[in-house]
């Protein structure tokens, strides 16, 4: 009996003690995964004690900016889902039979594509085919640094539209801009940035044979389920025009994917819509803190393109963008301090931590490889150097 009373506590402590313990690492792991989530809700939870819960708190959300991510995520994840965009690069890589056209049109690739997609869809379809194509050289330098290219191309190239990355959405509808004088303002830094990433493809990516296997095995794209995301892609983009109210289309959008593709829903990143939120919350907060708001302010307003690069090197640019727009009237200087501030260290653009991730969970190389992170650092910090040298030269 008392053995049996031995066991019965045993067994009781294992399958108590047991699922708490894993729902602890779950939660760590959860954590690393997406810090930016965890320390917004903090923000956003602390904020709330300092301006108690209002009417107000309403008037914070932005619903449009919300809207808009929503639908882009969704029409993006239904067209790399139907494999849309597999078969392009397949196709235009297939006639290249070396490494460094390939690390060239991959960078290539990753700055327009950033322009559409936004940088983090542009790196989560590229990276991986990337890896696999790039297997075939047996040159870890070469993929190391074409990783990096990569990200730095897509955080770049993303900078142009105002659909390239989050922080554009936001900014872009926050400050009521219009599409031409936007396009205008960033265009010198992406012919620059464009020109940059090219010369450093041809300084640290060698040049080798690639030995490929042929594969006949070619997805054919579902024609009805493509025309429609473009159909409806093309006039999403006429809500960041603000030709068509955001409500008309969210409504359209989502009820087409769910009668065409529910799966689609689970390519949508709701973290970052919740980070939004948390975000909205906090800076709204912040702003009804009245010395908070006459200090920061007076930081922002001395040069805000310097803040915000200098901010997006520790909170990233997109929390950046959020916080920094509560305290300027000067749309257009942290529009060029958050996407030049993307450079930088690997949090400055939480995109890049997808390429980390990938690089990271590579075999260990047996041979002296090139560290990561090291290599990630000083590439972004010479590109951020001179991007901000010719923000200075004219401004």
């Amino acid at each position: 009996m008392p053995v049996n009373l031995v066991n019965l506590t045993k067994c009781f402590l294992m399958y108590s003690f047991i699922p708490q313990v894993y729902n602890l690492v779950a939660m760590k792991e959860y954590f690393k995964k997406n810090p930016v989530l965890f320390i917004s809700g903090i923000l956003a939870i602390v904020s709330c004690f300092f301006v108690r819960p209002d009417r107000e708190y309403i008037s914070y959300i932005n619903i449009r900016v919300l809207a808009i991510l929503f639908i882009m995520m969704l029409i993006v994840s239904e067209l790399s889902s139907i494999g849309t965009f597999d078969i392009l690069t397949n196709k235009l890589l297939s006639k290249i039979h070396s490494s460094r056209p390939v690390s060239l049109v991959l960078v290539w690739l990753s700055f327009f594509m950033g322009m559409i997609l936004t940088n983090d869809v542009t790196l989560v379809t590229l990276v991986p085919f990337a890896i696999t194509l790039m297997s075939h050289i047996g040159d870890r330098k070469s993929l190391t640094y074409t990783l990096i290219l990569m990200t730095v191309a897509t955080n770049l190239g993303s900078m142009q539209t105002p659909i390239g990355n989050p922080q554009n959405i936001y900014l872009y509808t926050n400050y009521n801009m219009e599409i031409v004088p936007f396009t205008k303002l960033l265009l010198p830094y992406s012919a620059a940035s464009l020109v940059l990433v090219t010369i450093a493809v041809f300084l640290l990516c060698r040049d080798s044979k690639i030995v490929r296997e042929k594969n006949d095995n070619t997805r054919k794209i579902p024609i009805l389920k493509l025309v429609l995301c473009i159909a409806l892609f093309g006039v999403s983009f006429l809500v960041v025009l603000r030709v068509i109210h955001f409500i008309v289309i969210l409504a359209v959008v989502t009820m087409t994917m769910l009668v065409i593709d529910r799966k689609a829903f689970k390519g949508v990143d709701y973290t970052l819509l919740i980070t939004f939120v948390f975000f909205f919350i906090f800076v709204g907060n912040m702003g009804r803190i009245d010395y908070l708001n006459g200090l920061i302010s007076g930081i922002v307003s001395r040069s805000p393109v310097l803040t915000s690069i200098l901010l997006s090197q520790v909170i990233s640019n997109v929390p950046a963008s959020l916080l920094l727009s509560a305290f300027t009237s000067n749309g257009e200087a942290l529009v060029i301090g958050t996407n030049l501030g993307g450079l930088g260290t690997l949090i400055a653009s939480m995109a890049s931590l997808i390429t980390y991730k990938f690089h990271a969970s590579l075999p260990k190389d047996n041979e002296k490889g090139v560290n990561y992170v090291l290599a990630f650092s000083i590439i972004n910090v010479i590109f951020l150097a001179l991007l901000s040298g010719l923000y200075l030269l004219i401004r």
